[in-house]
């Protein structure tokens, strides 16, 4: 599993779980993911959402330890690139 494709978003003041970027996941050499966000909630915990289709229907779901998983990859990948193009904090 891995990120192949992350960019940090603009906050949107005001919003109690802010995003912090939208990424690619590739989960195997089967299966890639496109356009997942990773969020913060107020207290601090990292959410991956999938997109959204079809009417505002989200189009997949992960388990709690699977998105705990992908959203530790995100934020570590994402510091990365950020490392590489400047500094950021997720505070």
């Amino acid at each position: 599993m891995r990120i192949t494709e992350i960019q940090r978003t603009t906050p949107h003041p005001g919003k109690a779980v802010r995003a912090l970027a939208t990424f690619d996941l590739e989960f195997s050499n089967d299966v890639r993911l496109f356009g997942l966000r990773l969020m913060e909630a107020p207290d601090g915990r990292l959410l991956v959402y999938a997109p959204s289709a079809n009417g505002g229907r989200r189009l997949a779901t992960f388990s709690p330890a699977l998105s705990d998983k992908i959203a530790e990859l995100a934020a570590t990948e994402l510091e990365r690139a950020q490392n590489r193009h400047g500094a950021y904090s997720r505070n």
